[in-house]
């Protein structure tokens, strides 16, 4: 018995959902996933987060088949995510919440950002050094983010209002967002995340798109948002949250599964 046939709800979404991706044309087959907590387990280590064992195999040979239009959809940098990916062909990379975007050709594009508002970027990061946070500081294209998995809920607590009573008052006078993530908190540019990007890659797959989305996080709800009505939006995490997303799978196993089961879909 499948993991999929131990949960009967879940079939009854998946069923004609994977019906209508294996008679769509492969230029209409549009799979959107973010990275961390969703293709990897969290690590504190950010650097050794790599993907969840078989995800790889998987995803290669979706790629590689080229029936399917895969992306990854991260608040990384790219050029810290490609590293960890692993992959024998990238596929398209969005970045940073969608500030990034990589072409799998290696072309790109970027949203540049007021010179100001990267020198505040930079900032943090210092601010971050001097508190002795240095290393769970991330400074990114357009933001820079402060992480605290792995501490006490205590040591969280005050790293997050140390951040808040430090950064709260230049946020609101740029004009910039403070946004709580699942393992920290960060200071960003508004107007871009992952909703965008996903409502940017429906546009340019046209009408007739077979879409899905796999996120984890509190930033993967703008995604899961823009994909209401357009396709299938997938809560990949070990423990279910409130969310807008349809279905919810436990990493890694059914996350594995359901890969498995588009790629097997797939007509060659």
């Amino acid at each position: 018995m499948t993991l999929f046939e131990k949960k009967p709800e879940a079939n009854l979404i998946l069923e004609p959902f994977f019906n209508d991706l294996k008679n769509a044309p492969p230029e209409k087959r549009l799979l959107m996933l973010d990275y961390d907590g969703t293709l990897a387990p969290f690590r504190i280590e950010r650097e050794q987060a790599v993907p969840y064992s078989g995800v790889r195999e998987i995803l290669n040979r979706l790629i590689l088949s080229k029936q399917t239009q895969v992306v990854i959809i991260s608040g990384r940098a790219i050029a810290d995510l490609i590293p960890l990916l692993g992959l024998k062909e990238l596929p398209e990379i969005w970045g940073s919440h969608g500030l990034e975007r990589r072409f799998p050709d290696g072309t790109g594009q970027k949203i540049e950002i007021d010179p100001s508002l990267w020198e505040l970027f930079t900032e943090v990061k210092k601010w971050a050094d001097q508190k002795g946070w240095g290393e769970r500081c991330e400074v990114k294209p357009g933001s820079t983010a402060l992480h605290w998995r792995g501490l006490s809920e205590p040591a969280q607590n005050q790293m997050k209002k140390a951040f808040l009573d430090a950064w709260a008052p230049p946020a609101r006078r740029q004009d910039l967002l403070l946004k709580n993530f699942d393992g920290g908190i960060e200071i960003r540019l508004p107007g871009v995340n992952k909703g965008d990007a996903v409502r940017i890659l429906l546009r340019e797959k046209g009408k007739g798109a077979v879409a899905a989305y796999l996120g984890d996080d509190l930033t993967d709800e703008d995604a899961f948002h823009a994909l209401r009505g357009k396709g299938l939006a997938v809560l990949v995490r070990k423990e279910f949250r409130p969310t807008a997303a349809a279905l919810h799978l436990v990493p890694p196993e059914e996350l594995l599964e359901f890969l498995s089961r588009w790629l097997n879909h797939l007509i060659f």
